[in-house]
């Protein structure tokens, strides 16, 4: 009686539920243990079902995954971080393919119609393909499972497929959904917030890109024969997408507060009260519930563009600064990107409708829960010292919710946005000898940015050589993806972590100045502050290291370009091997 009042209620709007993909918007007592003939003789209950398995497997707004790298304060590798016995950077996702693949069975022997059917089936195949991707770009090659295992035993007493064939199943799998699939779903569909052809083509480049990458062939990591496939699937995602109406989004400050719009592939579908996510605590802690959970490094900020397309210290550029005069002026003449990422020390945040409100973090001037410094004029101590860095993140922030509605944050999550596809397919044709439709798209998108064209048209790309818009391609992904998940792992598909190695994380202080450059009182800044009167050119800046302990990113080996199965699972199954790369015998590379 009570699992039947439980899908009673919960039939009300399931479709809407379905759109919003929730993980609990479906209150089967226990998902891993449900009733099968009522769920699969009943649509309604099978697009609640699918819809559990769009919220498990999406996910929603990150506020930690640039902790990574250096784009956000945070260490997050340091010795012994990722071991063989830990659950560390560990992905074995084998409860979610056997619900996939029973979906996959459990469909076929319904009482619903074949269209229906074949939309169920063509999802499923796709969730496969995307749960097994993200384990084998952890892992390498993995038991490809395509039939549902016992659900109450969880010992997989399979052998591991190779990572090519991995790769291969992968691609079977979206071809087939691909073909299934509508081709667009409209944002204005009550479908919309499913998976549709351009989704499911966008990402199937993407498998690609990675398959040729050198992450998986670090033998012949630029010239092997997967390039020219990646190429052509990126091609035909670009050409079909474009085709049918994906653009950038005119104003790059619109791409996640204007919902829905032309640069969406894919996104999770996010709606209060039904569902809500956090990442409204990037804010500064003042006009926040509580302190802000991430903010930026210096590492970013120094990493956005000029306006004319170049760094501050490239000699060429017409803004070109040494390093000491970028810090006293790190806000100026930069790409459009920046001001729409950044919130930085007396810029204008007019958040919650304040009208020419600017948001400060000096030491004493600034609210507690958004200073940061070591200034002794101060007469107070920072408690955000090994938290803060004088930055905070702007981008994908709703500036419209109060102070007392941050938690009713409910932005859509972008899984996939037509940039990507671009950036994709621009890797793939320099890779492949193409470098001019390469720079033709990095163009455009630095054109998004506001970047000036210059006298010869190109956007401060001054190279055609390989290995040069490689790096350029690779900057740009930086910024353009900033605090969006992207950087690790572009990293680390590429082998280029020791980039990280060692590194050092910097915040910026600000303090208050006359105009003859002393130091201004601390009670007249705080009142100047409180009338938004100082603005940027009213503080001296200087470098702080955060964490002040002196803590530095640690060196990451090459055993992390792939991750070890955890020995735990190794235990359970015997069949199981090793990664070669962690002592096992297994090759999770392609060469």
């Amino acid at each position: 009686m009570k699992y039947m009042k439980k899908i009673a209620y919960l039939l009300i709007g399931v479709s809407a539920l379905f759109s919003i993909h929730s993980c609990d918007t479906l209150d089967i007592d226990n998902i891993y243990n449900y009733d099968a003939d009522l769920v699969w003789n009943d649509e309604k209950l099978v697009n609640a079902y699918m819809a559990n398995l769009y919220g498990n497997i999406f996910g929603n707004w990150n506020l930690y995954e640039d902790q990574k790298n250096q784009q956000l304060i945070g260490i997050a590798f340091y010795p012994d971080r990722i071991t063989i016995s830990n659950g560390e950077f560990k992905l074995w996702e084998y409860s979610k393919i056997r619900l996939i693949n029973e979906a996959l069975q459990k469909v076929e022997t319904g009482n619903l119609s074949s269209g229906f059917k074949n939309e169920i089936i063509a999802q499923a195949l796709f969730l496969r393909a995307y749960v097994y991707f993200k384990m084998v770009y952890y892992h390498g090659g993995v038991p490809y499972l395509t039939v549902p295992q016992d659900k109450d035993e969880d010992d997989l007493y399979v052998k591991r497929n190779t990572t090519k064939e991995c790769f291969n199943f992968m691609i079977q799998d979206l071809d087939k959904a691909i073909a299934l699939l509508p081709e667009r779903i409209n944002s204005t569909s009550g479908d919309y917030g499913k998976i549709d052809a351009c989704f499911a083509t966008a990402f199937k480049a993407k498998v690609l890109l990675y398959k040729a990458s050198p992450q998986f062939n670090p033998n012949n990591p630029w010239n092997n024969a997967y390039w020219q496939e990646a190429y052509t699937a990126n091609e035909q995602a670009y050409n079909k997408l474009k085709g049918l109406g994906y653009a950038l989004t005119a104003d790059v400050g619109d791409i996640f507060t204007v919902e829905r719009g032309p640069e969406v592939v894919f996104s999770v579908i996010n709606a209060y009260p039904n569902k809500t996510t956090n990442w409204e605590r990037v804010r500064p802690g003042s006009e926040s519930n509580n302190e802000a959970l991430v903010t930026p490094s210096w590492d970013i900020i120094k990493d956005f563009l000029m306006l004319d397309g170049k760094r501050y210290n490239d000699p060429t550029s017409k803004y070109y600064m040494t390093d000491e005069a970028f810090l006293q002026n790190y806000w100026k003449n930069r790409d459009k990107r920046f001001e729409n990422s950044i919130v930085w020390n007396g810029g204008l945040y007019e958040v919650a409708g304040k009208t020419g409100n600017r948001q400060y973090t000096s030491l004493g001037v600034a609210a507690d829960l958004d200073n940061f410094g070591v200034n002794p004029s101060a007469g107070i101590n920072s408690a955000n010292l090994d938290r803060y860095s004088g930055f905070f993140v702007r981008k994908g922030s709703d500036l419209s919710l109060k102070q007392s509605e941050i938690m009713q944050y409910d932005l859509d999550y972008i899984i996939m946005r037509f940039a990507e596809v671009m950036l994709n397919y621009a890797e793939t044709a320099n890779e492949t000898g193409k470098t001019d439709i390469a720079i033709s798209l990095l163009k455009e998108i630095r054109q998004r940015a506001g970047i000036e064209p210059g006298v010869d048209g190109n956007y401060g790309i001054s190279t055609t050589n390989r290995e040069d818009v490689r790096e350029l391609i690779l900057a740009e992904r930086n910024i353009e993806f900033c605090f969006e998940g992207h950087q690790f792992w572009d990293l680390r598909r590429l082998r280029m972590l020791d980039r990280l190695d060692n590194k050092t994380k910097y915040g910026v202080e600000a303090i208050a100045i006359n105009p003859d450059g002393t130091e201004m009182p601390i009670g007249e800044a705080k009142a100047k502050a409180e009338r938004n009167e100082l603005t940027e050119k009213d503080f001296v800046y200087s470098l702080l290291q955060v964490p002040q302990t002196g803590v530095k990113i640690n060196t990451l080996p090459d055993t992390y370009y792939f991750f070890p199965i955890q020995q735990g699972v190794i235990d359970k199954n015997p069949n199981l091997e090793q990664n070669s790369n962690w002592g096992g015998t297994f090759n999770p590379a392609l060469d």
